[in-house]
């Protein structure tokens, strides 16, 4: 596939291209809500890029910064797109990082095997912390 270099480009439609967002219309929404600039300048979706200009976006906590290299609308496979901006080394690093801190520190949720314990699982923990002994053998909450 060949790319047709432009002149400019707006910056929703670039992100697209460079497929650093699965729509348009989701980096609309993230521009909108200010997590994309340009040279330092939060900027709308209508906004211009061209060749140089640095672009940074805030996403999953962490941002991506990078330098334009070609302006081109046309969205293509993953490597084509990556050979239109050029990723700045502090945020290689950053995402590198990044990337390290969620591999040592999983999301505890997602370390629970099952859900809640069944009735029989139930029984059989309350039988092993003492069963009944724990409430003096009383089911009642009334007074003898």
């Amino acid at each position: 596939m060949q790319l047709k270099p432009l002149p400019s480009l707006r910056i929703d439609k670039f992100l697209w291209a460079t497929r650093h967002f699965k729509t348009r219309s989701l980096a609309s929404e993230d521009i909108g809500k200010g997590r994309v600039k340009i040279n330092g300048l939060v900027v709308k979706a209508a906004a211009e890029v061209r060749v140089g200009h640095e672009v940074s976006i805030l996403r999953k906590g962490m941002v991506c910064t990078f330098t334009v290299l070609i302006v081109s609308d046309q969205r293509g496979s993953a490597p084509l797109a990556q050979t239109l901006y050029l990723e700045t080394p502090e945020s290689i690093a950053t995402r590198e990082r990044h990337q390290e801190e969620r591999r040592l520190h999983p999301e505890p949720a997602l370390t629970i095997a099952q859900g809640r314990p069944t009735k029989r699982q139930r029984r059989d923990l309350d039988s092993a912390k003492g069963g009944t002994d724990s409430w003096n053998g009383r089911w009642s909450a009334s007074v003898d």
